[in-house]
């Protein structure tokens, strides 16, 4: 099945993950902003170690649209993020598999294909332009563009921060009407967040600027992460700021490790985020 939203085309695409169609919407009609390359596929990396799928080399960024089941369906939609160091994106252990389970709990899930390798600018550009597709289009998914979050893992952690605190800064030239409207997450979700403890000392990267209107913040982390210091200077960040904001941070757990069974980690912040986002779209 084939339909339009505003211009853009939403074409099938297969889910190796759980076998079923979805729903491809791709971001810029034409030229991508600050992008040389023409418009192709994603490569998918021949590494799959860890029974990981790699995608690199995004030249035509988009998202694949998640529903869940009609008597599930809560009506809020999270834009997903996958990890991947800005040099590829490990779109099925915290894309595919993270929708699904999002899927479970009645949200719409969103996973993002943003730019890389190394395209840091582009990729927030790919995330604010897809907050902004997603609130315009918010009717055809059901969802209200009031409750629209994202979560990300790792890079992708950095990544949603980055588009929690810079919503105001205009990075790419306006494409359409769609533009016009706010690319501010109604909240965020970091599961062991990375690259944001660049700042003198290891403080606060400087880009990122908490005020009181970033969005309320739920930080998962452990302390034998190489990236962990990530968490907690933005934990204490978003404290500072007096930004709503619920830490937790286990001994033990690395990184990396997604929904994946054998990790501890992976067990224990589901149901944390589950309780948080009950709460959260409570008030």
């Amino acid at each position: 099945m084939k339909f339009y939203v505003l211009g853009l085309i939403l074409c099938c695409a297969v889910s190796t993950i759980i076998g079923q169609e979805r729903d491809t919407v791709y971001l810029w009609p034409t030229q991508v902003p600050g992008e040389s390359a023409a418009k192709h596929p994603p490569t998918q990396s021949l590494n799959t170690a860890g029974d990981v799928t790699r995608l690199t080399d995004i030249t035509n960024p988009g998202f694949i649209v998640f529903e869940p089941d009609a008597t599930l369906a809560k009506g809020i939609g999270i834009i997903v993020c996958p990890g991947g160091g800005y040099s590829i994106l490990a779109i099925d252990k915290e894309g595919y598999e993270i929708a699904a389970w999002l899927n479970t709990l009645g949200y719409t899930a969103f996973v993002l294909q943003y730019r890389v390798p190394d395209k840091q600018e582009g990729a927030l550009q790919d995330i604010q332009r897809t907050i902004r597709i997603v609130r315009q289009n918010s009717g055809i998914w059901n969802i209200d563009p009031n409750q629209l979050g994202v979560l990300g893992f790792s890079a992708g952690g950095s990544l949603t921060v980055r588009a929690s605190t810079l919503y105001e800064s205009n990075t790419y030239p306006a494409q359409d009407s769609m533009d016009s409207l706010s690319c501010r997450p109604d909240f965020s979700i970091l599961i062991y967040p990375a690259y944001l403890d660049k700042g003198e000392n290891r403080s606060l990267t400087p880009e990122l600027k908490v005020n009181q209107d970033t969005p309320p913040m739920f930080i998962f982390a452990t302390a034998d992460d190489v990236y962990g210091n990530s968490a907690l200077v933005m934990a204490g960040a978003l404290r500072d700021g007096k930004v709503p904001v619920e830490l937790h941070f286990l001994p033990k757990g690395g990184h990396g490790y997604g929904l994946r069974p054998g990790n501890i980690a992976a067990k224990t912040w589901p149901p944390l985020v589950e309780n948080w986002l009950k709460g959260i779209l409570a008030r």
